[in-house]
């Protein structure tokens, strides 16, 4: 007698964009959900993408990523959709700690800011090449919809490690995602000549309100009423995504008018 049973389907990616599997055996089971509700974006921060591939496929390393796309547009898939991947380390947004487990994070080849000067200086990093950007565009868009994924939840490693992370930094084209219906974005809107604006140091109520508002929008830091460094480093991450022309951790006038305008989308 004939066995007529068909064998196994070979696996596929979750995303239709990518073009192929390249397994990471580090993951594991979602914690405390069964679904992602966000979508975490990095730069690898490597001299080379295959150096990147080969250590976010590597069990020594204890990092990977669900998706890695190369400068010229191709994506493979590392991990599946429905696993916990090792991207985000100790993150938090909007009260939430285990980013890891609420998370698919993608991975852009890109050698990232020279990290042996910290803070490194905005912009001495590569741009991120058009034919790879696309594909970040087709692929976020696709995991947003078929998750459901809010776009108040596209975000930045540094949004969610401020001061421990810095990508995909001031040279990712974040305004480009939401032109094509992905992410929050405002232009800057233009702030009084004479607005206040709030340094390391300074001290009192209105610190404590940016504090507040910073928090309500997502970032976890305490409402101290103290412009201290970890401040610092959430303003500086703020700017990284969201006010990128001058990126200085000062909460200036135009940083403040951002803040408030996002604070409504969201």
């Amino acid at each position: 007698m004939t066995d007529s049973s068909s064998p196994p389907a070979e696996p596929r990616p979750d995303s239709p964009h990518a073009d192929r599997l390249h397994p990471s055996p580090n993951h594991g089971e979602r914690r405390g959900t069964g679904r992602p509700d966000s979508i975490i974006l990095h730069y690898t921060g490597m001299a080379d993408a295959a150096a990147a591939l080969l250590w976010l496929a590597n069990p020594l390393s204890q990092v990977s990523s669900h998706y890695f796309v190369f400068e010229d547009g191709r994506i493979w898939q590392m991990v599946p959709e429905n696993r916990r991947a090792w991207h985000a380390g100790r993150s938090s947004w909007q009260r939430e700690n285990d980013m890891n487990s609420r998370s698919i994070g993608i991975e852009i080849a890109n050698p990232g800011h020279d990290l042996t000067k910290m803070p490194p200086e905005p912009g001495t990093y590569p741009d991120f090449p058009p034919a790879q950007i696309e594909a970040v565009i087709r692929l976020v868009a696709d995991i947003k919809a078929r998750w459901g994924i809010p776009d108040s939840r596209i975000l930045a490693h540094s949004d969610i490690a401020p001061g421990r992370k810095v990508d995909p930094g001031e040279r990712f084209p974040w305004a480009q995602l939401a032109a094509a219906g992905l992410g929050l974005w405002v232009t800057p809107p233009p702030a009084p000549a004479d607005a206040p604006a709030y340094r390391a140091g300074d001290e009192g109520m209105p610190v404590a309100a940016l504090q507040a508002m910073l928090a309500r929008f997502g970032y976890n830091l305490e409402i101290t009423g103290v412009f201290d460094a970890y401040t610092v480093d959430v303003i500086t991450a703020f700017q990284r995504h969201w006010r990128q022309d001058k990126v200085d951790g000062v909460a200036d006038g135009e940083t403040l008018a951002t803040l408030r305008a996002l604070a409504a989308l969201s």
